[in-house]
């Protein structure tokens, strides 16, 4: 349940002026019994007149929000968890993935997009994402898609600037954090064979053109497309996973599969590096679901409860679906397992209890295995690290399912067929709004710079051929 704001101040009861007494007291009585009988016109008139209504009680004004420190103390964790997903959680995550030629190259587009991000959301991606000038609700126009520039370069956002009862800064920055690992997700679907500066450019275009404004539609309040619409993302199943899965998804497709996929055995190289990326992941993700209560409150502690839960189970539902289907358990498997229980939850993770939290993973880890071989391989698509296997796919089991297991007590909303429908058509919006734009700024990249390195270059490396360095 949402935590109350500050209680309403009392209003000091009105008084009322008595009538001023004369000077002289004893002498009033007596002119007044000589005057009542010589104009008993004018005496009539006071008799009958009303007596004046009391004036209303004003209503009592709502206090203004109010630093919270607790609330706050919360979110600056929150906020160093998340990053921390990034850097060095994902390049950990996704470097031990590759083969030993294209280690660096890889980390470094989880470190670059880090920076270029930061800087891009100061500029104008919050003023984007979060602007709310002109918004109504139930009012669909131009900012129930984009946010106006009113917040560009932070404009107004002082240091006692207020959002709820944090400061301004703060959500700016916790934003700022899920804006950055979303592309970085990306990276993992064309990992080994797109140009540096092919990569920051497509990064930088989609986070302000695709990114921006699904989180607008999403999470800016009345007047945002989606909001209006009942969708429900507590923390990013189609802002961040969707969005990242089906842009990965295209992006493999427009750039093709790797030289020799298919063919040769394209192994990670160092499943050290991946075991503890995914753990340093699985740690960010507390304060990627329980900071998204924006308050150190219960709907936040359930958050990080059904987070956990959800994580374990699709953890060994992925473990014992390889298993079953292999003959093996592997520690990418269940590594994967858990990023994909992770990614299910997000939606889900403040309007669902324990028990739909355990059902969305354990269908998250057999629906994501599935997606990141055997979909894979019947599309005959190159997502190298299993981008839209784990982050697509997921985001859309958990997307789906927070419209049936949503529950009123926890979140507001009871789930049921109706939410599921609301839920479908939010899945929906947002895989077309993300394909199509997607697919328009990586065209128009490779007609101007060109999206892939040459096939020298790749069968050198990334690592020598971008960046001049290797791993010895």
């Amino acid at each position: 349940m949402k935590r109350l704001l500050a209680s309403l101040l009392l209003v000091g009861t009105l008084g009322f002026t008595g009538l001023a007494l004369s000077e002289e007291p004893a002498a009033a009585p007596a002119a007044t019994t000589e005057a009542a009988p010589a104009a008993p016109e004018a005496a009539a008139p006071a008799e009958a007149a009303p007596a004046p209504a009391a004036e209303p009680a004003p209503a009592p004004a709502a206090e203004a929000p109010k630093l919270d420190t607790g609330n706050t103390a919360w979110m600056l964790t929150s906020t160093a968890l998340v990053l921390l997903m990034t850097v060095p959680g994902l390049a950990l995550f996704y470097g031990g993935m590759v083969r030993k030629k294209n280690v660096l190259a890889t980390m470094m587009q989880s470190f670059a997009i880090t920076a270029m991000i930061s800087v891009l959301w100061m500029v104008v991606g919050y003023s984007l994402a979060f602007d709310t000038t002109g918004m109504e609700k139930g009012v669909t126009n131009f900012n129930s898609f984009f946010g106006s520039l009113s917040k560009a370069f932070l404009a107004g956002m002082g240091k006692d600037s207020l959002t709820g009862t944090i400061p301004e800064s703060v959500f700016m920055t916790f934003q700022m954090t899920f804006a950055i690992i979303t592309p970085a997700l990306i990276t993992g679907a064309f990992a080994d064979r797109m140009k540096f500066s092919a990569m920051m450019w497509f990064m930088a275009l989609w986070s302000l053109l695709i990114y921006a404004p699904i989180a607008h539609m999403v999470w800016s309040g009345d007047g945002g497309f989606m909001w209006d619409m009942g969708v429900l993302d507590f923390a990013g199943g189609t802002v961040v996973h969707i969005n990242a899965g089906v842009a990965g998804l295209v992006a493999a497709l427009v750039l093709g599969p790797r030289i020799g996929y298919g063919k040769d055995a394209l192994m990670p190289h160092n499943l050290t590096l991946t075991i503890m990326g995914a753990a340093m992941l699985w740690v960010g993700w507390f304060g990627f679901n329980a900071g998204s209560a924006v308050a150190a409150d219960g709907r936040a502690g359930m958050a990080m409860a059904v987070t956990q839960i959800a994580t374990a189970a699709a953890a060994l539902s992925w473990m014992f679906a390889e298993w079953f289907s292999k003959g093996k358990p592997s520690v990418l498997g269940i590594a994967s397992g858990a990023v994909a229980g992770l990614v299910a939850i997000t939606p889900a993770s403040g309007f669902v209890d324990p028990t739909g939290a355990l059902i969305i993973g354990l269908v998250a880890g057999v629906a994501c295995f599935w997606g990141a071989t055997s979909l894979k391989h019947m599309m005959k698509y190159d997502d190298s690290l299993d981008a839209f296997g784990v982050h697509g796919i997921g985001g859309i089991v958990g997307a789906l399912l927070t419209g049936f297991f949503a529950v009123e007590a926890i979140g507001g909303t009871a789930g049921g067929m109706g939410q599921f429908l609301i839920q479908l058509k939010g899945t929906v919006i947002t895989i077309a709004f993300t394909a199509i734009g997607t697919y328009i700024i990586l065209k128009v990249l490779d007609m101007v710079i060109g999206l892939r390195v040459s096939e020298e270059e790749e069968r050198e490396g990334l690592d020598i051929a971008l960046h001049g360095e290797r791993v010895e």
